[in-house]
C-alpha cells in the first residue's frame, strides 16, 4: 500500500500503485512556478520542504511538522526536518547539513522560523548568522511566542522574506498543531467503518472485519500520526481492543478510555498492557480503593466532571490538552460518537465504507444518541477527500464550523 496525504482539498483516488491529486495535476499542466505579487517563485523547493516535514509524522507531537531546504545557484546545498520532539528544528538541521557556504543563499521552510529559546535555540538568528539572504515561508506560526516575530526578526536583520508560498498546502500538514497551539485542546478525529447499509456490526454484534486489509492498515498509519486514541466503555466490553499501532517503526498512541462508573474489566487487554502502553481511564467514579486495583497494572486516572450521568467531554479535552496531547483518534461506538459531536469537540471525520450489506434493523449505528430533530440541525462537514483502498472507500471530512 502507498500511504498518501493529499496536499490539496481534492478527490484522491488511491490504489496500491496509484495516488493522484489535484495538486500534482496542477504542477503537471501549469509548471512548478508561482507568481506571488510579481515575484516568480520556484515552488519545487517548498514542495521538497513539505515532503521533508511529513517525515516527522508520529515523532514530533505536539510540535509542528517542519522541513527546510537551502538553495544556492539553483542547487540544494542543505536540507533538514524536525526529526523528533526535543530535537533540532528543521532550519537548524538544514544549516548543519550544508555542503557549502550559505552566503547569499535562499531558504524554503513550510513554517515561520522561531525566534525564542525553547528546548532548542531560536532558528531566526541562526538563519541570519549563516548568511542566507532570502527566506520563503509557507505558513505563519500562530504560536503566541512566534507569530510574526520570526518574520520581523529576519527582516530587521536584512533578510528578505516572502510569505504564503504554497500556504494552503503548508497549512494542511499542520492543522493539528494550529488547532492545539491556539486552543490548548486536542484535535479530534472521529473514525468508524460501516457497510453500504450503514451498519457497524451484524445483529449479533459481530464486527470483525467490516473493511479489508488495506483499509485496516491505513488506520494504523492514522494511529501513528495522532498522539492519542479514545474509546468508550462499551467498546472495551464488546471488543476487548488493544488499540496499539501495528506498523513498522510506528508509535503506540496514548490510550484513553471513557468509563463513567469504572466498569473496565481488570483482565481486559487495555488494563493488562498498561505498563507497556500509556493508558488513562477518564471517570466520574471517586472509589479510590477500586482505582488502586487498576493502578497496580499501570493505569492512570483522569477525574472528570459529569453531565447528566456522563463524562463531560469538554472537561476531559482540557485535561488532555494540559497533558500535552495534541490529537486523538476517536474509535468509539454510536453513543460516544454522538456525545462527541454534540459537545463540539470533533474536528474531522474518517468514514470507511465497505462493499457489504449486513441488513437487519439493528442498533449498531455509527452515531447513536437521540439525534437531531430537524434536517437543518444536522452536524455539517466540508472539504471532502475520497480515497480508494482495495475494495473499500475512505471519505474524510472536516467539521464545518459555525
Amino acid at each position: 500500500m502507498i500511504w498518501c496525504e493529499s496536499k490539496a482539498d481534492s478527490i484522491v483516488w488511491m490504489q496500491e500503485d496509484i495516488c493522484i491529486d489535484l495538486f500534482a495535476l496542477r504542477i503537471m499542466f501549469l509548471g512548478a512556478f508561482y507568481n506571488y505579487g510579481g515575484l516568480i517563485v520556484d515552488i519545487k523547493y517548498m514542495e521538497r520542504a513539505i515532503d521533508l516535514a511529513i517525515k516527522g509524522i508520529g515523532k514530533v507531537n505536539p510540535n509542528p511538522l517542519v522541513g527546510a531546504v537551502i538553495v544556492k545557484d539553483d542547487q540544494i546545498i542543505g536540507e533538514g526536518y524536525h526529526e523528533f520532539y526535543g530535537g533540532l528544528h528543521a532550519e537548524q538541521n538544514a544549516i548543519k547539513n550544508l555542503t557549502m557556504d550559505a552566503s547569499g543563499a535562499e531558504m524554503y521552510v513550510n513554517l515561520e522560523p522561531c525566534c525564542h529559546q525553547g528546548k532548542q535555540p531560536p532558528c531566526a538568528p541562526a538563519i541570519v548568522a549563516s548568511g542566507i539572504k532570502k527566506v520563503y515561508i509557507g505558513s505563519e506560526d500562530p504560536n503566541e511566542l512566534v507569530t510574526g516575530k520570526g518574520i520581523a526578526y529576519l527582516r530587521e536583520h536584512g533578510v528578505e522574506v516572502v510569505t504564503n508560498v504554497l500556504k494552503k498546502e503548508c497549512d494542511e500538514i499542520n492543522k493539528v498543531f494550529f488547532h492545539y497551539i491556539t486552543t490548548k485542546m486536542p484535535y479530534i478525529v472521529m473514525k468508524f467503518a460501516e457497510t453500504l447499509d450503514g451498519k457497524m456490526a451484524t445483529h449479533t454484534g459481530a464486527s470483525r472485519w467490516i473493511t479489508g486489509e488495506v483499509a485496516r492498515e491505513y488506520v494504523h498509519y492514522t494511529r501513528n500520526k495522532l498522539m492519542g486514541i479514545m474509546v468508550g466503555i462499551g467498546t472495551v466490553l464488546n471488543d476487548d481492543p488493544l488499540l496499539t499501532c501495528r506498523i513498522d517503526n510506528g508509535r503506540n498512541p496514548i490510550r484513553i478510555v471513557c468509563d463513567t462508573k469504572l466498569f473496565t474489566p481488570l483482565d481486559s487487554q487495555i488494563v493488562t498492557t498498561a505498563k507497556e502502553v500509556k493508558t488513562y481511564i477518564a471517570t466520574c467514579s471517586v472509589d479510590e480503593n477500586l482505582k488502586n486495583k487498576y493502578r497496580e497494572f499501570g493505569i492512570d486516572f483522569l477525574q472528570v466532571d459529569c453531565i447528566a450521568g456522563h463524562i463531560d467531554l469538554v472537561d476531559l479535552m482540557r485535561q488532555l490538552g494540559e497533558l500535552g496531547i495534541d490529537s486523538i483518534l476517536l474509535e468509539g461506538g454510536g453513543t460516544l460518537n454522538y456525545s462527541a459531536l454534540k459537545s463540539g469537540i470533533i474536528k474531522e471525520v474518517h468514514v470507511y465504507i465497505a462493499p457489504k450489506i449486513f441488513g437487519g434493523a439493528g442498533i449498531y449505528s455509527p452515531v447513536g444518541g437521540e439525534g437531531v430533530e430537524l434536517p437543518d440541525q444536522a452536524f455539517l462537514f466540508q472539504k471532502p477527500k475520497i480515497m480508494r483502498m482495495g475494495d473499500d472507500i475512505l471519505i474524510e471530512y472536516e467539521v464545518k464550523e459555525g
